[in-house]
């Protein structure tokens, strides 16, 4: 059997790997080695890694590297000390191939320790970019480290060939966000809304902001323009919380702060995949900088006023509302979202540009042809 090891850090994450660790885990020929990290192994960021037991999936290693310090400095030794235990895992399991997706310091960590141990890297999720944030640097640079690449759509597969990439290791199998939309069934409203204990018959905005790690100076700013510009619409207001990057903690203690004052707005820490996505189908308008604005969101037809840089660089479809930091500029677009008809009318013409649900099988089928045992598949231009 060829083992598989797939490496998770974040809810939303192991969200986009679920199908894909099912696809591996019922094949006979494959063998599933599932290493857990990062934000499930911490309770204040939900413990998440209960979830992923309560699914049945079986846990070969816990690799515990996140600090109390979300500062540069603490984001800097956790990979540091991600790069030590995924070595000592990597070398007990000796996977075939290593199975990772996007751009977080732990996937990063990761990375590092498997090329430098010649375990073959396969990456979901490369070519994109998102220029104000750490994350860019980070997913292109997993990308040159990489030996196989699982792109979510065209343009992002030239890309990577633009890095001097060979042809043959690229493959655009779709995003795997959309797969969960496809094969989860979804909330009806009224279950949805005992779930939450909220009414969605009243104007409701789904909000989830994370770190811009290139910006942090400015991140008061940011979050006192967000939030006063949420406060004035008068809407009912649900957050997601951000991630565990450099800055998250300090916008978990204002959105904290923000629902002590406002009797309109709840928070979770972790909505689940089939939660969350029920949501994006019955909320009025998404507001933040969240990936799943512009990838899963569009195949909701759900208007996105997509904050700031950083998801700079990704490809957009109808549904998105570019706005900068001031409060002025975000009520505009929530205005725009919620309230101009020609807006509104094209939001129907909205079509999803990253694929169509099958990412999974796609993924699976590559692993199981490729033959990571020949002579040069560890070896790859450098050149640019």
């Amino acid at each position: 059997m060829k083992k598989i090891a797939v490496v998770t850090g974040t809810r939303a994450e192991y969200g986009l790997l679920y199908w894909t660790m099912k696809e591996i885990e019922n094949d006979p020929e494959l063998k599933l080695q599932l290493l857990v990290t990062g934000m499930h192994l911490s309770p204040e960021f939900g413990l998440t890694v209960q979830e992923i037991e309560k699914d049945g999936f079986k846990i070969e290693e816990k690799v515990e590297i996140l600090l109390s310090s979300d500062t540069g400095q603490g984001v800097a030794k956790a990979i540091g000390l991600g790069v030590i235990g995924f070595a000592q895992a990597f070398a007990r399991l000796n996977p075939d191939i290593l199975v990772i997706l996007g751009d977080r310091f732990e996937i990063f960590a990761a990375a590092t320790a498997a090329m430098v141990m010649n375990i073959p890297i396969a990456h979901i999720g490369g070519g994109e970019s998102t220029e104000g944030a750490i994350d860019e640097q980070i997913r292109h640079a997993i990308t040159r480290m990489a030996h196989i690449h699982f792109t979510s759509c065209d343009y992002y597969a030239e890309r990577i060939k633009k890095m001097g990439e060979e042809e043959w290791r690229i493959f655009n199998v779709g995003a795997p966000g959309l797969e969960n939309i496809k094969r989860l069934k979804l909330f009806k409203r009224e279950e949805l809304e005992k779930l939450l204990d909220i009414d969605l018959s009243k104007t409701t905005l789904l909000v989830t902001y994370h770190p811009v790690t290139l910006e942090t100076q400015t991140l008061k700013e940011q979050l006192d323009n967000l939030l006063g510009a949420l406060m004035q619409t008068g809407h009912q207001i649900i957050f997601t919380y951000p991630n565990s990057d450099s800055g998250g903690r300090y916008i978990i203690e204002r959105i904290n702060e923000f629902i002590k004052n406002y009797n309109k707005a709840k928070a979770f820490i972790n909505l689940g995949q089939q939660r969350y996505l029920s949501l994006l189908k019955y909320v009025d308008a998404m507001v933040g900088n969240s990936s799943s604005g512009i990838i899963e969101a569009p195949s909701f037809k759900l208007p996105v006023v997509n904050i700031g840089d950083r998801q700079k660089g990704r490809l957009r479809a109808l549904n998105i509302i570019d706005v900068g930091y001031s409060k002025e500029e975000i009520l505009e677009g929530i205005n725009k979202a919620l309230y101009n008809e020609e807006f509104r009318a094209k939001l129907k013409d909205t079509k999803n540009p990253y694929g169509d649900g099958d990412t999974s099988k796609k993924i699976v089928k590559i692993l199981k042809e490729i033959d990571t045992k020949q002579e040069n598949f560890l070896k790859k231009r450098l050149n640019y």
